[in-house]
């Protein structure tokens, strides 16, 4: 049976993602108001037998509908183009993560522990009840809560898109080229992701599963890698 949380966005887990959520709600009430003025308008005038000529030949309300969207266009793109630079902003990471996709899968770099291992989608043979269907991965990407992680992405043969909704991350991997973000993750849990970008006939199958853990279980990890 459907619920809300189906057709909501998914619970942030970042600062960078509240941000985009609170854009979006901003976003979805100016255009809310839009859309019920103008369907208010066009209803009176088209049940409306009298044409009105002041209406219809105004030079007043020429100057208001080109000068109001004007504003409502800068109330959208202000908010937008912080966001876009707060996603750009590197903020002095902690810890980097080089992340390479390939057909159908995606490997993880380690720079700073020389740490490197592929990632594949769990086959349905090895599956249990406790996984997620075409979400669930071998090897999952580990990374401690509460620090600025960098992700480096880039791709070893088409392109592919590294994209973690509740992060509010989504970035193209490009053959050559390095592309990279920034995030700061707030709690604990297990989080999953897909390629964004269509690279080929097993597209679907190359899912991201990101584990968020402490700093201690994290270290552990490292001495068992």
């Amino acid at each position: 049976m459907s619920t809300w949380t189906n057709i909501n966005l998914p619970n942030s887990n970042s600062p960078m993602m509240e941000q985009l959520e609170f854009f979006h709600d901003h976003s979805m009430i100016s255009l809310t108001i839009i859309t019920i003025l103008i369907t208010y308008i066009m209803y009176n005038i088209s049940i409306n037998k009298l044409s009105n000529r002041f209406l219809l030949e105004g030079q007043d309300i020429e100057i208001i509908w080109t000068i109001l969207p004007m504003f409502i266009l800068l109330i959208i793109a202000l908010p937008s183009l912080r966001l876009l630079y707060l996603m750009e902003e590197s903020f002095e990471p902690s810890m980097s993560i080089k992340i390479i996709g390939h057909q159908w899968y995606w490997s993880y770099e380690y720079p700073n522990f020389k740490i490197e291992f592929d990632s594949f989608m769990l086959p349905m043979s090895e599956s249990n009840l406790n996984n997620f269907r075409l979400l669930d991965v071998d090897n999952r990407l580990i990374i401690p809560f509460n620090i600025n992680t960098r992700f480096l992405v880039t791709s070893a043969d088409v392109i592919h898109a590294w994209s973690l909704p509740s992060l509010g991350l989504k970035i193209d991997a490009v053959p050559g080229r390095l592309n990279q973000l920034t995030s700061f993750i707030n709690r604990p849990g297990i989080f999953f992701g897909q390629c964004s970008e269509i690279c080929g006939s097993n597209h679907s199958f190359m899912p991201i599963s990101l584990e968020i853990t402490s700093t201690i279980n994290f270290m552990n990890w490292l001495k068992t890698m």
